[in-house]
């Protein structure tokens, strides 16, 4: 499977987003990716934190997944971004939400992110309903692919459940913020969920003044295959079962564990 992870700076203007969108993954066309990534936020960003998000979020058939689901079949490719999702019964709250379209132009999965980022002085809760702890996995090619959203980075317990759920290939959309430390954490963190799980891990972030940028494709051992720094564009990666399950074979820790995720009984 050969992924690419998509990296910009989205704004307030949703059309203007979703022109960078088309025009990155259509360059990334070049390498014939089976899976596009796209970072947390993609169809507009959170602004200041006291800019209301439920006047600009849409449903599910709305123009941004219509949109979504048209280059999807244009490429060729699975593609997967984030949006705000409105809630039917809460006008003043949206979902963080990560969708994916499949080739054929299908709704193949839609993550409402779980965890929100009430920490380092930011409170998303104040703005947005938590998701209701469905994890999703969508299969691409020969692999399963987990979904997962920005601040979910730091708690291991939600990718050992999408390991368990067959996962061998994490997709993480992030509007990671800068500030002192996060860039660290953020390497740190996408390093770590590969190297427990074992598995691949697509971290694809925003950049620009308010994030950190350093989207990247991490393999099974924890290194990082292929990185951007701080500017806008793409970057590729070939993701190999073949490499999964090898350094499975070496590093067998998803076999060897003693403790479910809720802490019970040893599988």
């Amino acid at each position: 499977m050969r992924a690419v992870v998509v990296q910009f700076a989205a704004g307030l203007d949703k059309s203007e987003n979703l022109e960078t969108i088309q025009r990155l993954a259509r360059d990334s066309a070049s390498v014939h990716p089976d899976l596009v990534v796209l970072p947390e936020a993609a169809m507009h960003d959170f602004g200041r934190q006291d800019l209301p998000l439920a006047p600009v979020a849409e449903r599910l058939d709305g123009p941004f997944v219509d949109t979504l689901s048209r280059l999807a079949k244009e490429l060729g490719s699975t593609v997967v971004g984030g949006m705000f999702e409105a809630v039917p019964d809460d006008p003043d709250l949206v979902y963080n939400t990560l969708v994916a379209l499949g080739p054929d132009g299908e709704l193949a999965g839609a993550y409402r992110k779980i965890h929100l980022y009430d920490a380092f002085g930011y409170q998303e809760s104040a703005r947005l309903a938590p998701g209701s702890g469905e994890l999703v996995t969508l299969a691409v090619g020969e692999h399963r692919v987990g979904l997962l959203t920005c601040y979910d980075l730091r708690f291991p317990e939600l990718t050992r459940k999408l390991a368990g759920d067959g996962a061998d290939v994490l997709a993480i959309a992030a509007a990671w913020l800068a500030g002192p430390l996060k860039e660290d954490h953020w390497t740190t963190l996408v390093r770590a969920r590969a190297i427990e799980n074992t598995s691949y891990v697509l971290a694809s972030a925003q950049c620009g003044r308010a994030y950190c940028g350093r989207s990247m494709v991490v393999d099974p051992t924890g290194t990082a295959v292929s990185a951007l720094a701080a500017e806008p564009g793409w970057t590729s990666a070939d993701v190999s079962a073949e490499r999964v399950q090898s350094v499975r074979l070496i590093n067998p820790t998803l076999a060897h564990r003693r403790f479910g995720i809720e802490g019970g009984d040893a599988p």
